[in-house]
């Protein structure tokens, strides 16, 4: 065996030991994205990406630098889950369509009002009863599920804003910019609201789990989640492409 042989076999071997240890891990995460999920999406499918950023932790895994694997491992497997769902948006067009249509419905009424758009205000404005305004919001909050320093969170088109690519001076200052303003949209949103994006962003509740906190249906959480998404896209226009 030559000098290569013997230092990278080890190594491989110490790689495989991590990802045959850490496959539980993986589909904890799936399961547990899943469930804040429209059933569209199989957790099959999380897994198998979950298992791609799971392999390429312990490629690239470093002990100097203070982290547990498992706490190292956890951010890239959910990372590449979040890929994955990017990447296959279930949501038809026509969603994203009643969604840009609301947002500039409610921006029009908050900045002729000075204060937040009410929900049967934007739904006589469309000419839409409750229920269909409701079932948008609903769709609204199935658009999108990411963490609220991924800036994709905001719609389909902000791709088109803020480049992808990793990672110059400009586009980390771009993506600061875009999160100081995500911040200030989600502290002037209404407490319900603001409440319902802690609970499910920051604490990772499900629907079900927020509404037995607020005392309200799962339905009704997800209403509430749609309204807060849009209210914050209607808010942060100038981060969204004119041309769309």
């Amino acid at each position: 065996m030559n000098g290569y042989a013997m230092y990278a076999a080890p190594e491989q071997s110490g790689q495989d030991d991590l990802v045959t240890r850490n496959v539980s891990l993986v589909k904890r995460i799936a399961y547990h994205l899943v469930s804040r999920l429209p059933p569209s999406v199989q957790v099959e499918d999380l897994i198998q990406a979950g298992m791609i950023g799971l392999l390429e932790a312990a490629r690239n895994y470093n002990a100097a630098q203070g982290a547990s694997f498992e706490t190292y491992a956890g951010i890239r497997i959910r990372g590449s889950m979040l890929d994955e769902i990017r990447r296959s948006d279930w949501t038809p067009r026509s969603v994203h369509r009643k969604v840009r249509m609301v947002a500039e419905v409610v921006r029009e009424i908050e900045n002729d009002k000075g204060r937040d758009a009410r929900d049967n205000e934007v739904a006589e404005a469309l000419d839409l009863s409750l229920e269909e305004y409701h079932q948008i919001l609903k769709d609204a909050a199935g658009c999108r599920v990411f963490s609220f320093d991924d800036p994709s969170v905001m719609g389909e088109d902000y791709e088109t804003r803020l480049p992808s690519t990793q990672q110059g001076p400009l586009e980390m200052l771009q993506h600061e910019d875009f999160q100081d303003n995500l911040a200030e949209g989600i502290a002037g949103l209404p407490e319900r609201e603001r409440l319902v994006m802690s609970l499910y962003y920051d604490e990772e509740l499900n629907l079900r789990e927020i509404g037995e906190v607020l005392g309200v249906s799962e339905s009704r959480v997800c209403q509430i989640h749609g309204q807060a998404l849009i209210r914050l896209r209607a808010r942060m226009v100038e981060w969204f492409s004119e041309a769309e």
